[in-house]
């Protein structure tokens, strides 16, 4: 079994900094993608930002310049280092991998979220 799980979320100001982490365990072979969605009251689950095996990296285009997507393939966890933050990134923040298993060439998980709240 896989599982991913998100922490670092919390209540920050307008302009200020945040730091997500999400950390993979279970029976995993290789970690093909690892990201990060997110969704706010009402609205649309949205892409913030993914990267691959490779190092190749995708952000949304609210985010990008941001917001900033890195991982650490040995110890199966992805980052999202966000500054600047705005009352618009208010919104649970979901860890999303592609992962292959013995049994499996890839197959899509994903965390329970960690909460992001930008408020004065």
């Amino acid at each position: 079994q896989v599982h991913l799980v998100e922490s670092g979320g919390g209540l920050v100001r307008p302009g200020g900094s945040l730091r997500l982490s999400c950390v993979a365990s279970g029976s995993i072979f290789y970690i093909n993608a690892m990201g990060w969605y997110r969704q706010a009251p009402g609205k649309d689950r949205e892409l913030v930002g993914i990267i691959t095996s490779r190092g190749t990296t995708k952000y949304g285009d609210t985010v990008t310049g941001r917001f900033t997507v890195s991982r650490d393939n040995a110890k199966n966890v992805v980052y999202l280092q966000m500054i600047n933050l705005r009352p618009e990134d208010t919104g649970v923040y979901h860890c999303h991998a592609v992962i292959a298993t013995m049994d499996h060439y890839g197959q899509d998980y994903w965390g329970n979220g960690t909460l992001v709240t930008v408020s004065s």
